[in-house]
């Protein structure tokens, strides 16, 4: 530690270099995960906040299954058809200062395969698709909450209290279309959201004791997509209203290095039309249950089940999904503290 710093007591005892090193590799690897592109939610404890410089590298496994298209985060209800996918989310993130704030970037690229029946004008088709999604980036900039961590003592005294951030995410439509079918990775428009992350520390900030309610209120944006399928005819025009969408956890430690979190998920508007003929708005919700452990200073993994509860009309979205994911995250700092010990 530096000369002069006071190094700060947890549970009545003052921790060690290694012991700092650890719970600095602990909470890098825990933090940095990524944006999940379907169902449309990020990950609990995303916006805990790590070292300046700090870098990770998510991948992330999921299969999703419903009555609209998973990759898609408008979520076009087709009531009587049903989707499979089964995606990899591979990415990159970096925690950056900025005006003594910390600001987060982040980019995904979802690949895989979809298939199922969708229905289209009435008529029921089998459809799939392989290939590359559109790509994400993510740019967060926290407002709210501790200054950016420039040290492994200041990140050993990290608490987040009460954070906010604000947060732009934009979707570049490049990913694989064929606009001879509706089903597809890529959506062939522009879409994204605005959102601001609240971060709420409850109780302690003891490794194996933190408590954190988290919450996400942001609105999704799209635009036309002029080549849509829609009942043998391409080149229509698929609109979408505005979406309103809140994400909450209750995360909780069960030990230093494995920790739980209760997830919810509401979704309101983004009516869709073809043409300027309609269908319905969203008004779903879908709760689930993520668990993750530090496997070791640098790797972590999470396993995740959401689902949609209120779902019982033909119009609503049904959707449910499987995540796994692998992070490995790592900083400069770190690394060379692990080099000195070694020799």
């Amino acid at each position: 530690m530096k000369t002069g710093t006071k190094p700060r007591r947890e549970g009545g005892r003052i921790p060690s270099i290694s012991q700092s090193r650890r719970l600095a590799t602990a909470i890098l690897a825990l933090t940095i995960l990524g944006p999940i592109i379907a169902p449309a939610q990020i990950p609990p404890r995303f916006y805990w906040k790590s070292l300046a410089g700090a870098n990770a590298v998510p991948v992330i496994f999921q299969s999703l299954s419903g009555n609209a298209n998973p990759i898609d985060p408008a979520f076009v209800v087709s009531p009587n058809s049903s989707v499979d996918a089964t995606v990899a989310i591979a990415g990159y993130a970096k925690m950056l200062p900025v005006f003594n704030r910390t600001l987060t970037l982040a980019v995904l690229e979802p690949m895989g395969r979809i298939s199922g029946e969708t229905t289209v004008a009435g008529k029921l088709y089998n459809q799939d698709a392989t290939g590359f999604g559109d790509p994400m980036v993510e740019v967060g900039l926290n407002l709210i909450g501790p200054k950016a961590i420039r040290s492994i003592p200041d990140l050993v005294r990290y608490e987040p209290k009460l954070s906010l951030d604000l947060i732009v995410d934009v979707a570049f439509p490049i990913g694989e279309y064929d606009n001879d079918q509706a089903l597809n990775l890529g959506q062939n428009r522009w879409y994204g959201r605005v959102g601001a992350p609240i971060v709420w520390q409850i109780g302690p900030w003891v490794p194996g004791r933190r408590t954190t309610l988290e919450l996400l209120p942001s609105v999704w944006f799209f635009s036309d997509n002029n080549d849509y399928y829609a009942g043998q005819q391409t080149g229509q025009t698929l609109s979408t209203d505005p979406m309103f969408q809140l994400e909450a956890h209750l995360t909780r430690d069960f030990t230093e290095h494995f920790w739980g979190s209760l997830d919810s998920t509401y979704m309101a508007g983004g009516k869709w039309s073809v043409n300027g003929v309609g269908g319905d708005s969203l008004n779903n919700l879908g709760v689930g249950l993520t668990l993750g452990y530090q496997i070791n200073d640098n790797i972590s993994l999470t396993a995740g089940y959401m689902a949609t509860v209120n779902d019982s009309d033909p119009g609503d979205l049904r959707m449910d999904g499987f995540r796994i994911s692998f992070t490995y995250g790592w900083h400069k700092i770190v690394e060379g503290q692990k080099r000195l010990k070694s020799e």
